[in-house]
């Protein structure tokens, strides 16, 4: 099959740092080569990536100091994806929806996974300007505030099995990975290690746009005892540092879309609590690769039984559920359908083609 995929350019495919979507795309790309598909991938040049590449920028765009607008490298990427759709079977984004207006005309050979958060009050609208666009959830939670919306399923995201090794968790601390921002509920973790009396090691980014946030309110908490900051990491320094942790703490205060650090906790055999916001209970099997809590309390009641967690169960449940080669097979699953579907739209008149054909999540 002949797929185009579509990053977003923030990050390359993989991420060099911090990244989520992007190393999703590059997970996804690169097992669609190795089962033998024609891909091609749209991202920014300092990708890696055994697909052919088209890339509308140099290099990523958060790490280029060149760049002060991330808009025009997108739509100069949209255009580049328009004047070459004729060479692919199907067209895959994860760029948000600025594809939209150009490709409603073609929506059949579309696939749009959305990896951010939808319960934003200006996104009905969009899709019900644009309702023929087949949409993909990576997770249950996440469609439900646009649950009418024109979901063909619910994916969640896979990761190579041999990524990541099944680690010891004797680094002795508490994890936090990912974002300093609110939704993120760093404080929460510090208040929970603080109370628990287990360290607390947090490999996490600051954007410009939280950069307040950490000065006022969590810089101050890095000085607390047993808190080290250690800052943003890549996918090299992971595996040890999920892997050497007792836990990962995810105290989310947000809808969470899927929240990839969970499962790549769960790779290393690491357990994650969890609170009970957006994905966080469709990822965690509770008692099983960690807890879903409620509070700062029942995080802290579940602390005592995290140490006796069997991690190699842990890693076992991650390969059965979240591995890369499941979410590609599941990816290509839709592609055949867009393609069935093609096939009978081109038997019928032209406007009973115009609406897509709902396909049950």
């Amino acid at each position: 099959m002949r797929i185009a995929q579509v990053s977003p350019l923030y990050e390359s495919c993989p991420p060099q740092l911090y990244g989520g979507t992007e190393r999703v795309v590059s997970y996804l790309t690169e097992e669609l080569v190795r089962q033998g598909h024609q891909v091609t991938l749209f991202a920014s040049g300092d990708s890696r990536t055994a697909a052919t590449l088209r890339a509308p920028c140099e290099r990523a765009l958060r790490l280029d100091p060149r760049c002060q607008d991330p808009l025009p490298h997108h739509l100069i990427m949209m255009h580049h994806v328009a004047r070459s759709a004729d060479a692919f079977d199907i067209v895959h984004f994860h760029a948000d929806y600025l594809h939209f207006p150009i490709f409603a005309p073609l929506w059949g050979k579309t696939l749009t996974t959305t990896h951010g958060r939808l319960d934003l009050p200006d996104l009905p609208a969009l899709f019900r300007e644009f309702p023929m666009m087949p949409l993909v959830s990576i997770s249950d939670a996440q469609r439900a505030p646009v649950a009418w919306a024109n979901w063909c399923g619910t994916i969640h995201h896979g990761l190579p099995i041999d990524l990541y090794e099944e680690g010891c968790g004797r680094g002795g601390y508490l994890a936090f990975l990912g974002r300093v921002s609110p939704e993120k509920g760093l404080e929460r973790a510090i208040e929970i290690a603080g109370r628990a009396g287990i360290p607390l090691r947090i490999a996490a980014k600051v954007d410009n746009a939280d950069f307040e946030y950490y000065k006022t309110r969590i810089k101050r908490l890095l000085k607390l005892p047993g808190i080290e900051f250690v800052g943003e990491i890549g996918d090299n320094q992971k595996g040890a540092f999920l892997g050497d942790a007792l836990a990962l703490l995810f105290p989310i205060d947000w809808p969470e879309p899927f929240g990839l650090v969970m499962i790549e906790a769960m790779a290393n055999g690491t357990p994650v609590i969890g609170f009970r916001r957006g994905s966080a209970p469709e990822i965690i099997d509770d008692g099983v690769t960690g807890f879903v809590v409620d509070s700062v309390d029942a995080a802290l009641s579940a602390m005592p039984k995290i140490a006796a967690f069997d991690r190699r169960r842990v890693r076992r449940r991650f390969s059965e559920r979240f591995s890369v080669e499941r979410m590609a097979r599941e990816y290509v699953e839709l592609y055949d359908h867009a393609l069935r579907r093609r096939g009978v739209d081109a038997l019928v008149p032209a406007r009973l083609a115009e609406q897509p054909t709902r396909v049950a999540a």
